[in-house]
């Protein structure tokens, strides 16, 4: 393999070819948000080391908090993730005891999903580590600055085959934006 001089290969960013008839690359947005992703999760990939936990649990214990009752079917679509890539997190949360799992009253077959009081200690741990970052980032922004940054946030988000739960939190649904 060839030595690679990082600091030097950061200094000069190779530019990608133009596409045709369309705008440049945005490397400066795109540069923004994967260094600024990895810094808001890894607040509480601290915390969660100490549990023996990754970012698929932070995922499930989070949306299982914010939405109680969340059927298991519906957090396969929350998190766009197969069954069996949910079954080790789900499973571990259950026997730790950060999750509790209960059936539908009408369908007995349907799983619910709810955090327990461990589950939402943790999740508010992690959610304060968040908050923190993000209070920080928007202290000299102004109100319209914000909604503009949210617009700008919400419209990154792919609404070709939105699931129940973002359609709560995009306020396409009947439910309550929590």
């Amino acid at each position: 393999m060839a030595d690679v001089n990082f600091n030097a290969a950061m200094s000069r960013p190779v530019e990608a070819p133009e596409r045709a008839a369309a705008a440049p690359l945005r490397w400066d947005i795109i540069e923004l948000l994967f260094f600024a992703y990895r810094d808001f999760v890894g607040d509480p990939d601290h915390v969660l080391d100490q549990f023996g936990f990754g970012r698929a649990h932070h995922r499930v214990v989070h949306f299982v908090h914010r939405y109680p009752g969340l059927k298991v079917a519906d957090l396969l679509d929350v998190l766009r993730i197969t069954k069996q890539s949910l079954g080790r997190v789900l499973k571990q949360l259950l026997d730790e005891g950060y999750i509790v799992q209960k059936s539908g009253e009408v369908d007995r077959r349907q799983r619910l999903l709810f955090a327990t009081a461990k589950g939402e200690a943790l999740v508010a741990q992690m959610a304060g580590l968040q908050t923190t970052r993000i209070e920080r980032a928007l202290k000299d922004f102004s109100p319209g600055d914000v909604a503009a940054i949210k617009r700008f946030l919400g419209g990154m988000i792919d609404r070709d085959d939105p699931d129940k739960v973002l359609q709560v939190i995009l306020g396409t649904d009947n439910g309550t934006n929590r």
